[in-house]
């Protein structure tokens, strides 16, 4: 029985006793149609170290605006680009100067722009490139051994106003993905770069929310889906609701072929 179904009751002698507070609280909420229940309930709220974060992140995009502004116009240099970087992983992203970060990390003789520590542990690499540096794949490709030498999985690319998080999946070939990609320079709101830098923020970091956000978009990405589609039963499915609307019977090589070339773009069969 649903929230809005009406229930008759038989018709019963008025009593002179009235029912105590709480039972006529009870009896009005069970009675109360659904929708206004729904209307007055209370929003979900966060926990108080998500919500601090998420307050932080908003007042922070918003601080950090005008100084990269700055920076662009006078085609700042890498160093005072770092200097940024570093203002607003500590004043936005909750990192400790001292414990949590360490400039020009050592790895096998060379030099990493930020190791990122969280409690002691090694969780990320930071390239920073020159403010007006436009970012590339090939930017990576020496932070990424520094990664691979250390086993770590987490690479960050940035040259203050544009943020890339990459996954690294080990192995030959080793996968690199793509899991947050943000402008604070760009067209989007405040509120929308404020969410999806969320998971960079050193409280999020830490309880490895990033990573529930990369196997969402693992789930989700076009290769994945088109395998779904592709997959046995999916094509019984269709197979059987083909031959019942129209009365046409295919197998299931001859509609998996038909998928690939003419429905599933070839692009999305790259995994």
């Amino acid at each position: 029985m649903d929230d809005d179904t009406i229930i008759q009751e038989a018709p019963v002698q008025e009593s002179s006793v009235k029912p105590a507070p709480s039972v006529a609280r009870d009896a009005a909420a069970l009675t109360e149609p659904a929708a206004a229940r729904r209307a007055t309930a209370k929003p979900r709220s966060l926990p108080k170290w998500e919500q601090e974060a998420r307050d932080s992140l908003r007042a922070g995009v918003r601080k950090f605006t005008r100084p990269l502004a700055d920076l662009q116009a006078r085609d700042a240099n890498e160093g005072d680009t770092r200097l940024l970087v570093t203002d607003f992983l500590c004043d936005v992203l909750g990192y400790d100067k001292y414990s949590d970060l360490t400039t020009e990390y050592s790895v096998k003789g060379e030099f990493a722009d930020y190791g990122v520590r969280i409690d002691q542990q090694l969780v990320a690499f930071i390239e920073v490139k020159r403010v007006t540096t436009k970012l590339r794949v090939s930017h990576l490709r020496q932070v990424q051994m520094y990664a691979v030498n250390e086993g770590v999985e987490w690479v960050i690319l940035t040259n203050g106003s544009h943020w890339q998080v990459f996954h690294l999946t080990g192995g030959l070939p080793m996968v690199t993905d793509l899991a947050i990609d943000v402008n604070l320079t760009g067209d989007q709101t405040a509120a929308y770069k404020a969410d999806q830098l969320f998971y960079l923020h050193r409280d999020s970091f830490k309880r490895n929310q990033i990573t529930d956000v990369w196997r969402a978009q693992q789930a989700t990405a076009p290769s994945a889906l088109a395998q779904l589609v592709l997959s046995e039963p999916v094509l019984g499915v269709m197979r059987k609701e083909l031959r019942r609307t129209s009365g046409h019977t295919i197998d299931e090589a001859e509609l998996s072929r038909l998928m690939r070339e003419t429905l599933i773009r070839p692009d999305a069969m790259k995994s």
